[in-house]
């Protein structure tokens, strides 16, 4: 853990000084169109945080940035075409770490290898998970130890979604779910939204899913209520809010970060140019602030840090897929 908070400090610091790095990126124009590459549908979470970047990006580093959703697979078919495109710049992936982190362990045969295929430019953002429970549990259920000791005694309605299967919301509820011994019921769904409507008209009983998804359906305006989150220390977006560790479910500490991936074989000339824009981009205030309302922060890297990030996270993983023993058909 004191790796992550290292890296997560160097990151930080890293937006705090974009003036280091504007010089680099205004040099960094050397390209017509860029297209910005996300496997997820216009709208969501990850294409809204593209067109951030495209926007920042735009008369900078390119002088016309585009994002395109090659969407399916649950975002394989986008890193999957990175490896037909030319490395020189003119083709950025964004990605969520499941695709690269998780998914070696769940598919039985990627069409892609995450680390040969793709080149390390710089993270996006981070963001944290959480749990939120619906009207079918009482409302004197108020932390996560009382939603899985409730669980426990009504297993007919112990049940969580996730916004898919195999995604890191999923793991992280059957980590909560084996820590309780609730036998927790995973109900996948193609994304965060269509789970929380479920959640709000009682057909299940929690969500595990991203703060920012989670927080418009809770509070006075919505029917959930929000348990705990799953970062190490308190999300920024919902502060009242309980870590899982400060509630007594040790070691469940999970987050997820997007991050930006040339194609495999890039040079370090062409990375460093793409790392120097970015850094600039993501330090803008309209991009900051716009993520935020997502319940995203944004955060950039040094192209060696995601590596290292990517190898760490990868590694963990592999055990707590293993131990939950979920294979995606």
């Amino acid at each position: 853990m004191s790796n992550r908070r290292q890296f997560v400090q160097r990151s930080a610091a890293a937006l705090a000084l974009p003036a280091l790095f504007a010089g680099r990126a205004a040099e960094a124009q050397s390209v017509d169109v860029l297209k910005i590459v996300t496997g997820f549908a216009a709208g969501g979470t990850s294409d809204t945080v593209c067109r951030r970047l495209a926007d920042a990006l735009r008369g900078t580093y390119a002088k016309t940035a585009l994002v395109e959703n090659k969407t399916g697979a649950g975002g394989q078919i986008a890193i999957q075409s990175m490896k037909t495109v030319p490395a020189d710049g003119t083709t950025l992936l964004q990605t969520p770490a499941s695709m690269l982190t998780t998914y070696p362990f769940i598919y039985n045969k990627l069409q892609y290898d995450p680390v040969k295929d793709l080149t390390p430019v710089s993270l996006a953002c981070v963001f944290e998970f959480g749990l939120a429970v619906g009207p079918l549990v009482p409302t004197t259920v108020t932390t996560v130890p009382e939603f899985l000791a409730w669980a426990k005694a009504h297993p007919e309605h112990a049940s969580f979604g996730s916004p898919a299967a195999g995604s890191t919301p999923h793991f992280t509820g059957e980590m909560l779910s084996r820590a309780g011994g609730a036998n927790l019921r995973h109900v996948p769904y193609r994304g965060t939204q269509p789970a929380m409507l479920e959640l709000s008209g009682g057909q299940i009983a929690a969500v595990s899913g991203p703060i920012g998804d989670l927080l418009p359906h809770t509070g006075s305006n919505g029917k959930a209520r929000l348990l705990g989150v799953s970062g190490a220390k308190r999300s920024r977006f919902a502060p009242q809010v309980p870590t899982y560790d400060e509630q007594g479910l040790k070691d469940i500490v999970t987050d997820e970060w997007f991050a930006l991936y040339l194609p495999g074989g890039a040079t370090p000339e062409v990375v460093q140019r793409m790392n120097a824009a970015v850094r600039v981009a993501l330090a803008k205030r309209e991009v900051v602030d716009g993520l935020a309302v997502m319940g995203l922060e944004a955060r950039s890297s040094s192209a060696a840090e995601l590596a290292a990030l990517q190898q760490r996270d990868t590694a963990r993983w592999g055990p707590i897929v293993k131990a939950v023993g979920f294979k995606a058909e």
